[in-house]
């Protein structure tokens, strides 16, 4: 059962379709991002890469600087990511929208967070980060996210935060296969 952000606490966030990555619902006018990709299999992988999804620690493998008010991922904690260096560094305050916490059984079940974009995120939109393991066992990693730019800045520069967006994902299939890949045999 998901756990979702109390509603009197939403009015920072400036987008339509609040929750929408926990189902996969786009807003009118945004883009849309799905990514999923295997990452092993038993319940082993899945309950680290989980424990990494809402430990905030699949954002710091990927590259990521991680500055929140809450260690754990719940639903409220507000967090601010940030990517680059000096001058050029970018900043993205987020709030967390909802929860899937790990169930103690071994069912198929998933787990993780979807957070949206506070004002001085470059974008406006939500991101989301699940893992699922299936009747067979098999891990996955879900990623989905709507956006658009937060202003003109952002706007003008369509293709480089487009390929940063791509970039950012990228590193975080990485963290999450190093994550299921921790404590296995070489």
């Amino acid at each position: 059962m998901a756990k979702w952000l109390p509603q009197g606490t939403r009015h920072d966030l400036g987008y339509p379709g609040i929750g929408g990555t926990e189902h996969g619902a786009v807003p009118k006018g945004y883009a849309g991002v799905l990514e999923e990709v295997q990452l092993g299999t038993g319940f082993a992988v899945y309950r680290r890469v989980a424990a990494g999804i809402l430990s905030w620690e699949l954002q710091r493998r990927a590259g990521l600087r991680v500055r929140t008010d809450s260690p754990q991922v719940v639903p409220g904690a507000r967090v601010v990511s940030g990517f680059g260096a000096g001058p050029f560094r970018v900043n993205a305050p987020c709030e967390v929208v909802w929860v899937h916490e790990p169930l103690p059984a071994d069912v198929p079940q998933s787990a993780g967070f979807g957070y949206g974009a506070l004002h001085g995120h470059p974008a406006r939109g939500e991101e989301s980060f699940e893992v699922e393991i299936n009747g067979n066992a098999d891990v996955h990693l879900i990623i989905r996210a709507f956006s658009k730019p937060g202003n003109w800045f952002y706007a003008a520069g369509g293709l480089v935060t487009r390929a940063a967006q791509r970039h950012v994902t990228s590193r975080y299939i990485e963290g999450a296969r190093q994550l299921a890949a921790e404590g296995l045999r070489p």
